[in-house]
């Protein structure tokens, strides 16, 4: 078992993939030498390799990961107590292209729901989608009422729709609209009450050309009993759930979603990179995949930038940058509140540190396009798209996006799941065996051995299975629900 990783030859760091006690003599994988740790260094935390001044840069991933604020010794733990971010606010880039590419495969081949539309849903489940936090409980109500007339039934509930204003409002809008018309939903009952500011009238306009044997709506003000009428629609809808047959689909109609939440030190070792490499695997067969956690991608956003397939790309992954700083400073708010306390139990340091870990996610392929908050996928290949780094929040915006399945990487372990299914990939085996009613996958296993891209391919068979209709565990557990990025005023 490797003990030590430097992970670039020109990193001043390794991280331990086991705890390293004080006094320990241990090899370091990758740099052909072994190091003598003088205090105890936490798995998936950091280790000096030679001495580090104070105001030195720190080099991790082969990129500066901050600063050291006070004289770092050989051997001694690199972490919050030593260490600070060089991030600051919005920048001026220049575009420096690293010009990528992916060669072409051949695509394989899954069996999914063939939509009229030409999209492929991975399950056929009816969905009840509440305009207005007012109708929530009718909602479930008509859930529990529906369960056994098909396979799977969902009401996504939610507090907005009304006492929004603007772009917030609209936001609400484009999100359920986008549901509504997602693959993965067989039948749709959008719910309305019939006072509401996201009206069913308001909200059509933003679904586009769906299909209307498919997509139903209710206003419950305008019948004598909603439930009654809502389960005389979901009949319908049922029956023309139950009729529909998985079909031979080629890998070239799948999106996949790539988000990480509770990273830890090996986040950016083993399950990042996996769902990178499986990324460039997706694209080369003609799919796409999907970034998001756009305040996560600060301190590493110039390897986004200059991947971008031409100069315009380039130019909008500058604004999705710099927009959000601009937003969090519209707030007051400082940009670079992150990591979080369990990121930093796990041996994440500083935001550059936790960036260049996450967007491991996004392996190597070209930026073929940038998304603004609730568009969907019109360019095969790797999207970034606008979302905050919170779980539930990014994920539906994934969904909405149009990625059929959620890959979740994590090394501290969550158990929620997005409208979508959401696959869980620990980064540390201790997880995977702590918490297997969570993780799906367990990338941890790189640390014992096996290769990149065997693992890689191990995930994208695991994919397939779940886009063949195999659950998750968030599914098996029942655990789905959907959150809506709130950016203005309540009135």
């Amino acid at each position: 078992m490797n003990e030590l990783i430097r992970i670039n030859q020109s990193d001043l760091v390794a991280v331990a993939l086991r705890p390293i006690n004080s006094g320990e003599e241990v090899p370091v994988s990758g740099a052909g030498f072994s190091i003598k740790a003088n205090e105890d260094i936490p798995m998936g935390h950091k280790i000096a390799l030679r001495d580090i001044k104070a105001g030195e840069p720190i080099i991790k991933y082969g990129f500066p990961i901050g600063a050291a604020t006070s004289d770092i010794p050989q051997g001694f733990h690199v972490h919050t107590s030593n260490t600070h971010t060089l991030l600051s606010g919005a920048h001026d880039y220049e575009y420096h292209p690293t010009n990528p590419k992916v060669e072409s495969v051949k695509p394989e081949t899954f069996y999914g729901y063939l939509r009229s539309n030409g999209k492929v849903g991975v399950r056929n489940e009816l969905w009840i989608i509440p305009t207005v936090g007012c109708v929530n409980d009718i909602a479930v109500t008509l859930e529990h009422k529906a369960k056994n007339l098909v396979e799977h039934v969902r009401a996504f509930t939610h507090p907005y729709g009304c006492s929004q204003m603007a772009e917030d409002q609209d936001n609400t809008r484009r999100i359920l609209a986008d549901l509504a018309t997602h693959p993965n939903a067989g039948g749709v009952l959008m719910l309305g009450l019939g006072c509401e500011n996201s009206g069913i009238d308001t909200i059509k306009p933003f679904m586009g050309d769906y299909d209307p044997e498919r997509v139903k709506f209710l206003i419950s003000q305008d019948v004598n009993d909603e439930v009654e009428a809502g389960m005389k629609i979901i009949q319908e809808l049922a029956a023309k759930i139950n009729s529909d047959k998985r079909v031979p689909c080629e890998t070239s109609k799948l999106i996949i979603g790539l988000k990480c939440g509770g990273s830890d030190g090996l986040s950016g070792i083993t399950a990042n990179p996996t769902i990178g490499y499986f990324s460039d695997m997706l694209i080369a067969q003609g799919g796409s995949t999907i970034l998001t956690e756009v305040p996560e991608m600060f301190g590493a956003e110039t390897i986004l930038m200059n991947r971008g397939k031409d100069e315009a790309t380039y130019e909008k992954t500058v604004h999705l940058i710099n927009d959000f700083k601009d937003y969090y400073a519209s707030l007051g708010m400082p940009c670079y509140e992150n990591p979080s306390p369990g990121n930093k139990a796990g041996g994440i340091t500083t935001l550059e540190d936790k960036a260049l870990g996450c967007t491991q996610k996004s392996g190597s392929a070209p930026v073929s396009d940038v998304l603004k908050y609730s568009e969907k996928v019109i360019t095969p290949g790797l999207n970034l798209l606008s979302a905050p780094g919170n779980d539930l929040v990014a994920s539906t915006a994934l969904a909405s996006a149009g990625a059929q399945i959620v890959l979740f990487s994590t090394g501290r372990g969550t158990p929620f799941g997005c409208p979508v299914p959401t696959v869980k990939i620990s980064s540390n085996s201790p997880l995977a065996a702590k918490k297997s009613n969570w993780i799906d996958f367990n990338a941890g296993t790189l640390v014992d051995g096996g290769t990149l891209p065997e693992k890689a391919r191990e995930l994208f068979n695991f994919v397939l299975k779940v886009a063949n209709g195999e659950k998750t565990r968030n599914e098996i557990n029942n655990f789905q629900g959907m959150a809506i990025f709130k950016t203005g005023a309540t009135l």
